[in-house]
């Protein structure tokens, strides 16, 4: 039976694993799981503490199989120096751009990544946003919770219809993209990457940044690289139409966000943001006011559901990648780790 290290705590293994996986995994797995006395704090239920590092190779030892999350340190390509190590590395998390080196994807590892099942719960954490944002509802709710009752100086927008323009053709893209059919909407995306065939099938058209910019809705959905650092300038936010929704829930940096606060404590546009330049953030008193401002703590893709789901979405490929080499949706493509998040 092959062997598989659960490189995290037992907290954050009640936190990424639902029951049916756990079976699947004393099923077909010799496990090692982590204790109390491999991590480095007692940690909390908001977050669990980390692995110690000193514990990786003692778990590891013989695994084929490595499943890791967050609280996982970084997987040294000393494991893999023997020429005998672990075939698979399933992380049920994110990104794996800190978690591994990318010379063990020259060595016929198969890493597998969380991201497209936590895309799904960032998509709807953008689409909630937008909707929420559109009809003006934290104006509405503030001014009840003030006493008052109808707003007769303003009204709520439709997103049936709309233009939404959309940064980067990531999974969260195209989750949100998928959510966004029944609208009717005329989804414009800005992807150096995306081709005009991809495009089609995804049911968007292709448009230049500036293009992209000028839409009613705007999300961004870019990876943390040189490349998109600032990349929505202050220029094109001075493009957005007055009374346009932002939405950021991919990275704090890929915005000039002195810009975008400024425009939006003015009343002039709505944000919902969830990154932010630095995190925590360090908001002035006229952001905190801001009716027009959503603000969250870095959770859209933090739900009870979409967590418990992680260990079994990679799983399922690893799996499959293991009896007959398939790759699933995944699998991370060597090929694609430049441009990935």
């Amino acid at each position: 039976m092959p062997k598989l290290a659960a490189l995290f705590s037992p907290e954050r293994a009640a936190d990424v694993i639902d029951p049916e996986t756990r079976r699947l995994l004393e099923d077909r797995f010799d496990v090692v799981w982590a204790t109390a006395d491999h991590t480095t704090g007692p940690g909390s239920l908001a977050k669990p503490p980390a692995l110690d590092p000193a514990a990786v190779p003692l778990l590891a030892e013989g695994a084929d199989v490595l499943l890791s999350s967050w609280g996982t340190p970084h997987l040294d390509k000393e494991l893999w120096s023997d020429g005998n190590g672990p075939k698979v590395v399933a992380h049920a998390a994110g990104t794996v751009k800190n978690l591994i080196d990318p010379v063990i994807l020259d060595q016929g590892v198969g890493v597998f990544s969380a991201g497209p099942r936590i895309a799904w719960s960032v998509g709807e954490y953008c689409l909630a946003s937008m909707l929420t944002l559109a009809r003006r509802l934290p104006r509405f709710d503030g001014a009840v919770r003030g006493g008052g009752w109808k707003q007769t100086e303003f009204r709520g927008h439709e997103l049936a219809g709309a233009k939404v323009g959309i940064i980067g053709a990531s999974s969260t893209a195209r989750a949100l993209i998928t959510l966004l059919k029944p609208f009717g909407c005329d989804v414009v995306v800005y992807d150096p990457y995306l081709s005009a065939e991809r495009a089609a099938e995804l049911g968007v058209r292709l448009a230049e940044l500036p293009e992209t910019s000028e839409s009613a809705f705007l999300t961004i959905h870019v990876p943390n690289v040189p490349e998109t650092k600032g990349m929505i300038s202050r220029e094109l936010i001075e493009r957005l139409p007055d009374g346009a929704v932002v939405v950021n829930s991919s990275r704090g940096p890929a915005i000039d966000q002195q810009a975008l606060l400024e425009h939006a404590v003015a009343g002039r546009i709505y944000a919902a943001l969830d990154v932010y330049d630095p995190e925590p953030p360090e908001l002035a008193e006229s952001a905190l006011r801001a009716e027009n401002l959503l603000l969250t703590p870095h959770i859209a893709g933090d739900t009870a559901e979409g967590h418990l789901a992680l260990a079994g979405y990679v799983l399922k490929d690893a799996l499959q990648w293991l009896d007959n080499g398939t790759r699933g949706p995944s699998f991370v493509d060597p090929t694609l780790w430049s441009i990935a998040a």
